[in-house]
């Protein structure tokens, strides 16, 4: 398997300007984007200097910079758990350096505000970020420590242990955490990329903080990852019908996943993503579900192709999720009122987890991709909703979130049957 990619690089890219450190991230909102689908034009890359165009934000976060309370809960130490399958030498961990070269932006953007910043790397995984108020008298410092880890499993649970004091994972594994807001990654229940960015946008809203947080832990971060798509060995595989009997992978540590193919009549296999490439690729396994980022990292073109190179297999181009991934953090870590700081700056980062989607996207090649019957497409649908229905009364999805959702695919979309119905 190539080093490197999977989702835990789109993960990286739009985490890093929000994980740094408590402070310095709340120095540098970023300008406005808007939201995109994949068959727009990509966005520029966020420019951090424009802040005109987040008065509120940076209001928010020069308030409090002068809060003396903040001050008192600075942490001297924090450590970031990062999932990267690919670990530190993976393309995901280079892009992250990437950003953080242009960490001196933000301490000339920081001395604006009234905060002195001097951040030193020590090592690739080691920053020491040293804050001075000259408003309060005041002088903090924090030594910011990276971990890497390549089985998410890990990165989970030691962070539930208390080994890291943030961490960033897929929204399906912090479901355990916060089923609100891993409900986000329900099926069909976002229909495109401009719904994803809206619904980020609105749960990052102060009126949302209260879905954010469950005991000790709290969302700081969601990130979108791009739509998961249905993935073939074998393109006759073409229809809900044809997939019944078929083997089809389910995480292993997620029962609605197994839920939803048995409903279609197929059967489940338990995988992990240590496992997932190698079962479609040798046969063990028909079906797999999950966005482009996985394509390239795994390998999976190879469970799609014949041995003299004919491509029998395909990528389905029609959405059934859209996967996020979260950061999370222990709330007693950090001064108050930081999630919701760092959930409305990492909104605005959104466009930049969207341009890698795009461009992963479009890297693939097109002899790999087949497009579903716009006269079915109805029909799937439908299938998804009633799904999704039956799964958010078994408990599986959060009843609060669906309404969201909903509300949200109606106020794209108002001519749909389902606005006018009321059983989600």
């Amino acid at each position: 398997m190539k080093n490197n990619r999977l989702y835990a690089m789109a993960l990286s890219a739009a985490m890093t300007l929000t994980s740094l450190s408590p402070l310095a991230v709340q120095a540098a909102p970023a300008a406005p984007q808007q939201p995109i689908t994949s068959a727009t034009a990509v966005p520029a890359k966020p420019d951090i200097t424009q802040l005109e165009n987040f008065s509120e934000l940076f209001a928010n976060a020069k308030k409090f910079i002068d809060n003396p309370k903040t001050w008192d809960k600075i942490p001297a130490k924090v450590t970031l758990c990062i999932f990267s399958p690919g670990g530190a030498n993976g393309e995901g961990f280079d892009f992250v350096m990437e950003n953080i070269k242009e960490l001196p932006k933000y301490t000339q953007i920081a001395k604006n505000m009234g905060l002195d910043l001097k951040i030193t790397m020590k090592t690739p995984l080691d920053m020491h970020i040293d804050f001075a108020s000259a408003k309060l008298k005041r002088k903090a410092s924090s030594d910011i420590s990276f971990r890497i880890y390549t089985n998410e499993r890990v990165a989970t649970e030691d962070f539930k242990a208390g080994q890291c004091d943030g961490v960033a994972i897929s929204n399906l594994r912090a479901r355990a955490f916060n089923q609100f807001v891993g409900s986000l990654d329900s099926i069909g229940s976002i229909e495109s990329y401009e719904q994803m960015s809206e619904a980020i946008r609105l749960l990052s809203k102060p009126a949302a903080s209260k879905y954010m947080v469950n005991k000790d832990f709290e969302i700081v971060a969601l990130i979108p990852l791009g739509a998961a798509y249905i993935m073939v060995n074998d393109r006759k595989i073409n229809s809900l019908a044809k997939a019944a009997g078929k083997k089809i992978a389910v995480m292993d540590f997620d029962k609605s996943q197994a839920k939803m193919v048995q409903q279609i009549g197929a059967q489940p296999v338990a995988v992990d993503l240590t496992s997932i490439a190698g079962k479609f690729n040798n046969g063990q396994v028909d079906i797999i579900a999950g966005p482009a980022l996985i394509f390239q990292p795994l390998e999976l073109y190879r469970g799609m192709t014949e041995p003299n190179g004919n491509v029998r297999g395909a990528i389905i181009r029609f959405p059934v999720v859209h996967v996020t991934g979260v950061m999370m953090m222990h709330r007693g870590k950090f001064p108050d009122g930081i999630g919701q700081l760092m959930r409305e700056f990492a909104a605005t980062q959104t466009p930049l987890a969207y341009q890698f989607v795009d461009k992963v996207e479009k890297s693939i090649d097109e002899k790999y991709w087949i497009d579903v019957l716009e006269a079915d497409k109805p029909g799937y649908q439908k299938l998804m909703r009633e799904s999704r229905i039956a799964m958010t009364k078994e408990g599986y999805y959060d009843k609060n979130m669906m309404g969201f959702l909903k509300k949200i695919r109606c106020r794209f979309n108002p001519a749909s049957y389902e606005c006018r119905l009321n059983d989600e």
